[in-house]
């Protein structure tokens, strides 16, 4: 306890530090400043259920051996493909039978994660359900089920292409639980082979608030998942490593955190992105209170669990991404502290305007940048109703290092007025391109 109190007010005094340092939220290093390069606009579908606009989406995805992003895309009940190179929008893929959609619950909407391997789309949606979908015909060629609740959504998911292994993530369910499913790799069909239950009796793993990201690390062979909260406190919560042949092996304790996130970086590193601001005093930040703010996130060994770094002064959300291409990790924080709130009756809601992309060094492990991204308030009144968009996904081609994440219907981003997905990188905005 005492070492994780010390890592916390370390972690503060560095967030100052950082902080100082920046000039309107970016600090330019070697290779330029990360900056907005363009938008790709997305347009509606006829099965959208947020007022015609893309509000509502999940987990973005870059297949980097074909350059392709790939969008969860709640709102339009749809996977949106995006040329990585060119940053046009390809398509709009469904399944059959049709995605969810967004319900107005999370919980029981879709899609929700994504995971390309061509020619292979692996999607997850409400009621437990995980397809493939052929890449070259845009048809569904498996559907399965994870057996959960009724209603509930199959989440986050991660792919073993070694093994051909999905590991399949419930988080609405009581307990959370994940599934590893076999993929047949010649034809895409999907078999069911074991599920995993978070809880004290099947894996010792108290999971008390969901739980989150998996990834396949292929140094060690095995996969991680991202648990939020382990036990009754808040502070507590761990990233798990399971076998492949679905063993939770051992807990790999984390605080002050509540790890969501979770990215392979360099060297058999885990970036584990926090989703909850805590403050100096350990516990969660409140914007109407006088202590400060202290978010972080997590960089640990996968082979030990060692923490290597807390990274202070990024604020929290929910994907992260490292970027082989740059060397950069990416956050996407869509509950930076920086962004602006509106509190009423002492609680903090969403309010338009800008959130933060966390740019991370991997090599010293430090914030090199904070850039705005953007989110959009829920309208709950009046003819133009929907949802609340937040800016919480991210991923990046490592060929271009465009880094892409999606951004709620607003007036204020260039080609956004239906939805887009903002392209941040390095080199010259679209617009200069075309002025020279």
């Amino acid at each position: 306890m005492l070492k994780t109190r010390t890592l916390l007010c370390t972690a503060v005094g560095m967030l100052a530090a950082a902080t100082l340092a920046t000039n309107a939220f970016s600090m330019e290093r070697e290779g330029g400043a990360v900056r907005l390069l363009t938008t790709v606009p997305i347009p509606g579908t006829g099965a959208n259920t947020t007022g015609g606009n893309m509000y509502v989406f999940d987990i973005s995805f870059v297949d980097q051996a074909t350059q392709t992003y790939y969008l969860a895309d709640r709102s339009n009940a749809v996977v949106d493909v995006v040329d990585a190179r060119s940053n046009k929008l390809i398509s709009q893929i469904n399944a059959k039978p049709a995605f969810k959609g967004f319900t107005g619950n999370n919980g029981t909407s879709g899609p929700n994660g994504v995971v390309a391997a061509f020619p292979w789309l692996f999607v997850t949606d409400a009621n437990s359900r995980v397809v493939t979908i052929n890449l070259r015909t845009g048809n569904t060629v498996s559907d399965v089920s994870t057996g959960g609740a009724p209603g509930l959504r199959a989440d986050e998911l991660a792919y073993d292409p070694n093994d051909g292994l999905l590991l399949v993530v419930n988080n609405a369910d009581t307990p959370p639980f994940a599934t590893l499913i076999n993929v047949n790799q010649v034809s895409g069909a999907l078999t069911v082979a074991k599920r995993i239950t978070f809880d004290t009796m099947h894996t010792g793993v108290n999971a008390t608030n969901g739980a989150e990201q998996p990834v396949w690390e292929p140094v060690t062979g095995k996969f991680y998942l991202s648990i939020p909260q382990v036990g009754p406190n808040l502070k507590d919560g761990a990233v798990v490593r399971i076998s492949t042949a679905g063993t939770v092996e051992v807990q790999y304790p984390i605080q002050f955190c509540q790890p969501a996130g979770l990215t392979v970086g360099p060297n058999v590193d885990l970036l584990a992105g926090c989703n909850t601001v805590f403050d100096t005093a350990g516990n969660a930040w409140d914007p109407t209170k006088n202590v400060t703010a202290a978010p972080i996130q997590v960089i640990l060994d996968a082979r030990t669990g060692a923490i290597d770094k807390m990274v202070p002064g990024v604020g929290v959300g929910d994907e992260v991404w490292f970027n082989k291409g740059d060397g950069n990790y990416y956050t996407a924080s869509s509950t930076s502290p920086l962004r602006p709130t509106e509190v009423i009756a002492a609680t903090p809601l969403t309010a338009q305007g800008a959130a933060i992309l966390g740019v991370i060094d991997a090599r010293d492990k430090t914030v090199k940048q904070l850039v705005p991204t953007f989110n959009v308030p829920a309208v709950t009144t009046g003819p133009l109703l929907h949802a609340a968009s937040t800016a919480h996904s991210v991923a990046a081609n490592a060929e271009n290092n465009h880094v892409f994440v999606p951004v709620g219907a607003n007036n204020a981003f260039p080609n956004c007025l239906t939805g887009c997905i903002a392209v941040y990188g390095t080199g010259a905005r679209m617009d200069e391109r075309a002025e020279r």
